[in-house]
């Protein structure tokens, strides 16, 4: 694999008179470590952090002219207005290291640990810039592209971290509960398993009304995490929520014929990639043979992607611990791939110090790619024959609108027999 196979070709340079003030705001305003200088496109120069922050410190003839004054530490940072006003020509570093367009990548990562540098412009045979390749670009290349998508468990260990943040529970619950409750008493309903419980929240609502619930979820995190708000909740709640980390069919297997009603919530169904087929085939069998129910809380995929231009959500959370001030959160989906029948749901995460925004962190999963149509096929062979379909709004009730996939947010189904 060659350099040009991966560097960037939006390139970041400066002229030879641009101030220092300006160079520093594409260094902190686009968060890399240095830029090119260029002299009608001819690379002459780069201008790093390290070269910026040295015009701090005297040289080492000043320092022997008047230690006194230039070993004052806190003076040097008085400096800054008038090392803001310097030129690039003045503080860049002078032939650059630089790499072809057709070096090989490892090669290149070889020059940047071998310099101690974290990026290298791309240049032709004449030394025109061309490009710009890092080692984040390099280990993408060489590591990132040839991980599988991440697994269920790996996503939803990290999702694990975060999900309370991102979630108004007090909004969410006061309007799903209520038609939970009366769906379930409507039906009899005594006992509930809940597939991929998330954290909990759902069952402890549900326990408070008086149902007991199995929860059955495949991450780790996310269990570990839900047992330990559980031991907080009262003896009674605690008394009717039994949870399990285990896999959905392994488990379900041994539970059969127990339950008078299965839910899915928050997408919950789409996010079992690799067996969602098995796992309803299981869980049909898991349900009374009479008067039980199935709940699905299902993506509106078609608004997703014909209308909030592939977005799910985006959060902003300000920390409790006062550093970083906020935090964003952003989740979109990436289309489906061939015949696949699977979308990419990805997940990142930025912070700010209140004047800038840092990436920190992305994961992604695999996430089946179901509608109306496709849920109705399967539930239909899987023996369900009373299908109704609601639309939901974020943080909005359940079953009170009929669904419209130019407008709802969930797909909301009650599947009987």
């Amino acid at each position: 694999m060659k350099v040009s196979n991966v560097m960037s070709t939006t390139i970041d340079f400066v002229n030879t008179d641009a101030k220092v003030k300006d160079i520093a705001r594409i260094i902190f305003g686009r968060g890399i470590n240095g830029v090119p200088v260029c002299k009608k496109r001819k690379i002459v120069g780069f201008i790093s952090e390290k070269d910026i922050l040295s015009q701090f410190y005297p040289t080492m003839q000043e320092y022997a002219d008047d230690p006194l004054h230039e070993g004052n530490f806190e003076e040097m940072e008085v400096k800054v207005k008038s090392i803001f006003l310097l030129t690039a020509e003045k503080i860049m570093s002078k032939n650059p290291i630089t790499v072809f367009s057709n070096t090989p990548l490892l090669k290149a990562q070889s020059i940047m640990n071998i310099n101690k540098v974290g990026r290298l412009p791309v240049v032709n045979e004449k030394k025109e810039l061309i490009g710009i390749i890092s080692k984040g670009d390099i280990f993408r290349a060489i590591v990132g592209d040839n991980l599988p998508i991440a697994a269920t468990e790996e996503y939803h260990d990290w999702q694990a971290r975060h999900y309370d943040l991102v979630t108004n529970w007090t909004k969410r619950l006061k309007n799903e509960i209520p038609d939970l409750v009366s769906l379930f008493k409507k039906n009899q309903v005594k006992d509930i398993v809940d597939i991929g419980f998330g954290t909990g929240e759902h069952d402890f609502a549900l326990a408070k009304h008086g149902f007991n619930v199995l929860g059955v979820e495949a991450s780790r995190a996310m269990y570990q995490r839900t047992q330990k708000k559980l031991n907080k909740e009262s003896s009674a709640v605690r008394k009717r929520i039994n949870y399990i980390c285990n896999g959905y069919v392994d488990h379900l297997l041994k539970e059969q014929g127990k339950f008078g009603a299965a839910i899915f919530m928050g997408n919950a169904f789409s996010h079992i990639a690799k067996d969602y087929k098995k796992v309803l085939e299981v869980i049909s069998k898991s349900l009374l043979p009479k008067n039980s129910v199935i709940v699905f809380q299902i993506v509106n995929y078609h608004k997703i992607f014909n209308i909030k231009n592939r977005i799910f959500d985006t959060n902003f959370i300000s920390s409790k611990h006062g550093f970083p001030i906020e935090y964003a959160f952003l989740r979109f989906y990436d289309p489906q791939k061939n015949k696949s029948n699977l979308l990419t749901l990805n997940s990142a995460i930025f912070d700010s110090n209140g004047n800038n925004w840092k990436f920190r962190s992305l994961n992604s999963t695999p996430i089946v790619n179901l509608d109306k149509k496709k849920i109705e096929k399967l539930l239909r062979n899987n023996g369900f024959k009373n299908i109704i379909f609601y639309g939901g709004e974020f943080f909005g009730s359940l079953f009170k609108k009929p669904f419209n996939p130019k407008e709802s947010d969930w797909l909301n189904v009650i599947a009987s027999r």
